[in-house]
């Protein structure tokens, strides 16, 4: 026997009957509905049926868990991983989770009831992280893998609580691990003119592509992903709409930017669109030369392997490390190739709002925190040029 019982507002009970306990007592298993969005009477029912089937075949098949006996392995692999992480995580950090889980989180909580596991376990757990590897791979994690594993925790208990399978978030009396900010690495103006002058040493479309890292901010996959459609010649600009951070099986992995604010217009300088054009002209040669052996179909990526696919997403990384190996250069990463755009921005006089839009950063306390030093910088620089107004004399106490 199955019915359907209405709670609340949004949220329906659902339960079936699964046979009789020894003492003669019917059993009955349980699973609360909720709907979140708007739907007609008719297609409410049928939903609601739909779910209540569903539900009896688990039932009845042995396959349903009640929440509070459910292992923390399986809500991760039936219900987080399914119903979270595939849908809002990118590619690339989904893998990262998944190695995090595998490695360190699993081994500790994997066979715990999610009702069982406590703040103190998370307490030990951490702190175990910080006094050794789990991995064989070195002697111990870095402040930055330990926070990282604990957000990875954090995600999965988030949603454990959020759909009520735990009263209560046990990380919600810990504190998250402490890491020290590591000193931001950029190119200052001589560095980046000879960079620069480096680069001009290079092929063509790598020197475009690392200039186009440094001068308009961009992350390293949308300008992977970038198409020539995307590039707007009369008006000088990039749009950013997609970006590539991992390759599966040989095929870029294309999805929007990291965030919203990651969408967006940037202008780049007039001598580099110039360039730019003259590389248009060469790629569609290229192109053209390739004849059947063009493997991008219509997809017309800038920056591509010669045969038109995207690049291996790690490759711009490794021609950066040769790159500035073979020139003797300032190590720094590709990454911080968009710390050196900010940077010489507000060296120019730029405001943080304008450098936060360029840069696509949600919140401008993102773009403020981060070049704080930059800043204070330029305004030391600044009040120090009003010292000539000084009427005792320069130097004067």
């Amino acid at each position: 026997m199955a019915s359907i019982q209405k709670r609340g507002d949004n949220s329906y009970l659902l339960v079936v009957e699964s046979g009789y306990s020894a003492n003669g007592k019917r059993l009955k298993r349980t699973k609360t509905i909720r709907i979140t969005e708007k739907l007609t009477p008719k297609k409410l029912k049928e939903h609601l049926e739909l779910e209540l089937t569903k539900f009896k075949i688990d039932v009845e098949s042995g396959e349903y868990i009640s929440p509070e006996k459910m292992l923390f392995s399986e809500f991760v692999e039936k219900e987080w991983t399914k119903k979270f992480a595939e849908k809002e995580l990118s590619p690339l950090t989904l893998i990262t989770y998944l190695v995090h889980l595998k490695t360190h989180i699993n081994p500790v909580f994997g066979h715990l009831q999610l009702s069982q596991i406590k703040t103190i376990h998370v307490v030990s757990f951490i702190n175990e992280l910080e006094k050794s590897r789990k991995d064989g791979k070195g002697d111990t994690l870095s402040a930055s893998t330990v926070l990282y594993i604990y957000k990875v925790l954090k995600s999965v208990l988030d949603r454990a609580t959020d759909w009520r399978l735990i009263n209560r978030n046990p990380m919600d009396d810990t504190k998250q691990p402490k890491i020290e900010r590591r000193k931001m690495k950029f190119y200052e103006e001589n560095e980046v003119r000879d960079v620069i002058a480096a680069l001009y040493e290079e092929p063509t479309h790598w020197r475009l592509y690392f200039l186009g890292a440094m001068l308009g901010g961009y992350r390293r996959g949308e300008l992977l992903a970038l198409e020539w459609d995307d590039v707007n010649f009369i008006e000088n600009t990039f749009s950013l709409q997609k970006s590539i951070s991992l390759t599966e099986d040989g095929k870029a992995v294309v999805k929007k930017p990291k965030t919203e604010e990651s969408e967006r217009i940037v202008v780049m300088p007039d001598w580099y669109i110039r360039e730019l054009k003259d590389y248009y002209n060469e790629w569609k040669k290229v192109q053209q030369q390739c004849g059947d052996q063009w493997t991008a179909g219509n997809r017309q990526y800038v920056f591509h392997n010669g045969i038109g696919k995207p690049y291996y997403h790690t490759t711009p990384t490794a021609t950066w490390h040769t790159f500035i190996k073979r020139h003797g250069l300032k190590h720094i990463r590709l990454h911080d190739l968009r710390h050196t755009a900010a940077t010489l921005l507000i060296d120019a006089g730029v405001g943080l709002k304008a450098i936060q839009e360029r840069l696509g950063h949600t919140k401008h306390q993102t773009t403020a925190d981060l070049y704080a030093h930059v800043t204070k910088k330029v305004s030391r620089e600044a009040a120090e040029k009003l010292d000539k107004f000084d009427p005792r004399g320069p130097g004067a106490e």
